[in-house]
C-alpha cells in the first residue's frame, strides 16, 4: 500500500488566533508534512526570516510574479499583499506529501475553487474577548492597527460556514491533537492511498 498524491490543506483564522503556534506543533510532530511558505510584502517581524516564515519581497517584485503567473493565489490584507508560490506547493503534492496552505479568507476561497480537493480548517479563539487580548499582548502593533485587525477578524469569521472544519484554540494541546487528527483521516480517504491487495 503506497501514498498516492498527498492532500492539501488550507488553514485560515483571524490574526491572534495561534495558527502559527498551532501549525508549529503539528509540524513538528508529524512526518511528511510540508508548509507552504507565503510570499508577502510587508516588513519582517523580530525574529523572522526570509524564506522560513515568508519571502519578504517589493511590492514590485510581488507583482512581477502575478504577471508571471507564478502565484496559487494572492490577496491584500491590512495594507500589504500576500501569495502562494504555486511550484513548491505541486511538487511537494506531486511527491506524495501533504501539503498546509497558512493563508486569509480571500485566498482560501480562490484556492478551494482552483482546488476542489482542498480541505478548508479554519482555527478560531475561544471569544472575541480572548482575541482581543492576544493581539494587544503582542505589544508590536499601535491600538489603532489592533482595531483594523479585529474589524477584519469579524468579517473573516462570517464565512467559516464555506470551510470543512472548526478548530477552537482554547486549549493549545487539544487543538494540536485536532488539527492533526484531520490530516491523518485524509490520509485515509478513499483516492489517497494506492491499494494493491489484488495485484
Amino acid at each position: 500500500m503506497n501514498k498516492k498524491k498527498g492532500n492539501l490543506y488550507i488553514v485560515t483564522g483571524p490574526s491572534g488566533a495561534g495558527k502559527g503556534t498551532v501549525l508549529g506543533r503539528v509540524l513538528a510532530e508529524m512526518d511528511n508534512v510540508f508548509l507552504s511558505v507565503s510570499a508577502t510584502t510587508r516588513q519582517p517581524r523580530e525574529g523572522e526570516k526570509h524564506g522560513v516564515n515568508y519571502y519578504f519581497v517589493t511590492h514590485d517584485e510581488f507583482r512581477q510574479m502575478i504577471e508571471q503567473d507564478r502565484l496559487l493565489e494572492h490577496a491584500e490584507y491590512v495594507g500589504n499583499f500576500y501569495g502562494t508560490p504555486a511550484a513548491p506547493v505541486d511538487e511537494m503534492l506531486n511527491a506524495g506529501k501533504d501539503v498546509v496552505l497558512e493563508i486569509e479568507v480571500q485566498g482560501a476561497l480562490i484556492v478551494k475553487g482552483k482546488r476542489p480537493d482542498a480541505t478548508l480548517i479554519f482555527i478560531v479563539p475561544p471569544s472575541f474577548d480572548v482575541l482581543a487580548s492576544r493581539l494587544r499582548s503582542r505589544g508590536t502593533e499601535s491600538e489603532e492597527v489592533v482595531q483594523r485587525r479585529l474589524m477584519k477578524a469579524r468579517s473573516e469569521c462570517a464565512q467559516m460556514d464555506a470551510y470543512d472544519y472548526i478548530v477552537i484554540n482554547d486549549q493549545l494541546d487539544d487543538a494540536v491533537h485536532d488539527l492533526s487528527s484531520i490530516i491523518r483521516a485524509g490520509r485515509c480517504r478513499r483516492g489517497s492511498v494506492a491499494l494493491n491487495l489484488f495485484d
